[in-house]
């Protein structure tokens, strides 16, 4: 090889050494954070209810979410799916029957929309 050939390629060589090289895929930093938490607000229709008569969960949220809501009970749970309006609202009834008098039952809400989710929770004390 001749010199000038062989100062040629040392030159190429050291140009493709020194230029920087960037093998980093593209930040996801943005696309993986957490989506926003869904509105949630729950209210009862009473607060203490009797027994035999029916207490509603009042859900406030963003409108044609899924709601599901879990009423906690002494001795059991129970669940119940709806929809939320176009106005963001849902109406969950629950009848009370049988229900331990100045228990307080919890009742949590679950919403959620197109990957987001969003949690609130209500309360009511039976009575006889």
């Amino acid at each position: 090889m001749n010199p000038i050939a062989r100062l040629s390629a040392a030159a190429v060589i050291t140009a493709a050494a020194a230029a920087p090289v960037s093998l980093a895929l593209p930040s996801t930093a943005a696309s993986a954070a957490p989506a926003a938490a869904l509105a949630c607000h729950a209210s009862m229709s009473n607060n203490h209810p009797a027994d035999y008569t029916t207490t509603d969960v009042r859900v406030r949220t963003t409108a044609h979410s899924y709601v599901t809501t879990v009423a906690h009970y002494r001795t059991v749970s129970r669940k119940y799916h709806r929809h939320a309006s176009a106005a963001g609202k849902a109406t969950v009834p629950y009848y009370i029957s049988g229900a331990t008098p100045g228990y307080r039952v919890l009742v949590k809400v679950y919403v959620s929309k197109a990957g987001r989710k969003g949690t609130c929770s209500t309360s009511f004390t039976p009575h006889q």
